[in-house]
């Protein structure tokens, strides 16, 4: 915990004054949030967040939790003598992999999560897509991004068919904070690994969110200069792509952030999760923190 003691307190009162009006727009309103990076694997702010999430819940806003898990599964992998593999920013995922990730994910990863939540006074329940048939999925199809023509196969990896909300719904209703891990089923009963970002996105659209966050390890979206882009519209994040600017595993974070503004998520944010309290001070600050994506 940051000491604040130095801070009068008049000074304090007035910085909570000044979340009323944020408190108030976004009371009864969803928002989902997608935790990764230096926050899931910091103690301190692993700490943060949690407080984070479950203030939000009492100040009468509904946040809904995806994480990842990449370093987490990478050291599983390591630990087992394998090397883990990506293509287009996306985990190649063999049945040896996926049965890793799963573990990682749904075990280690996601009780971490729940239990900083429940010891910083929230009610958190963990969740896979296959809890109320909540996500289902197919093999992805990845198109290599300059030869159209070719695809490449990597593995258990899913694409998003459909969404069904009811538990997460029936969830919020009873107070409790929803902790997802990106794990999808087929028609087969077979598991998919999906990304996290892509969930993230997918679940705010279904939802009806009012905010989608996304927490990473950098301060937004940069430009090839290393500069931060505050604001990015469809057509300026198009000729990132094109450019190059967005690459790895920004490809599918933009690109799922694009598709929930598209689909009407009122605000999308990229921000610096290495920050203290980072989600506090975009929701509930005038302070504007990262980059904004835009549909227009």
């Amino acid at each position: 915990m940051n000491d604040v003691n130095h801070i009068a307190p008049r000074d304090k009162a007035e910085i909570l004054a000044q979340a009323l009006p944020y408190i108030r727009r976004f009371h009864g309103k969803t928002m989902v949030i997608k935790y990764g990076g230096n926050a899931m694997t910091d103690p301190e702010l692993q700490a943060d967040f949690a407080e984070d999430v479950v203030l939000l819940k009492l100040v009468g806003i509904n946040p809904v939790v995806v994480h990842g898990g990449g370093p987490q599964i990478e050291q599983a992998l390591n630990r087992l003598g394998k090397k883990g593999e990506f293509v287009q920013g996306m985990r190649v995922t063999d049945a040896e992999t996926m049965e890793v990730v799963e573990w990682v994910l749904a075990g280690e990863v996601q009780q971490d999560i729940v239990g900083f939540i429940h010891k910083a006074g929230g009610q958190a329940v963990g969740l896979t897509g296959r809890d109320g048939g909540m996500i289902r999925a197919r093999k992805l199809k990845m198109v290599d991004a300059k030869d159209p023509s070719k695809e490449h196969d990597v593995g258990q990896v899913g694409d998003i068919v459909e969404i069904n909300p009811g538990v997460l719904k029936a969830l919020l209703e009873d107070n409790f904070i929803p902790v997802v891990s990106p794990i999808g089923f087929g028609d087969e009963n077979e598991s998919y690994n999906i990304n996290a970002d892509v969930v993230a996105s997918k679940l705010a659209e279904v939802l009806k969110a009012e905010k989608l966050v996304l927490l990473t390890n950098t301060p937004g979206v940069l430009d090839k200069a290393g500069q931060l882009l505050t604001d990015l519209s469809a057509k300026q994040i198009d000729g990132l792509f094109a450019d190059g600017t967005i690459s790895g595993g920004m490809l599918p974070k933009i690109s799922g952030a694009l598709d929930a503004a598209k689909a009407g998520v009122n605000a999308v944010h990229i921000i610096d999760g290495r920050v203290p309290h980072a989600m506090l001070l975009e929701i509930l600050t005038d302070q504007a923190y990262g980059t904004m994506i835009r549909a227009n």
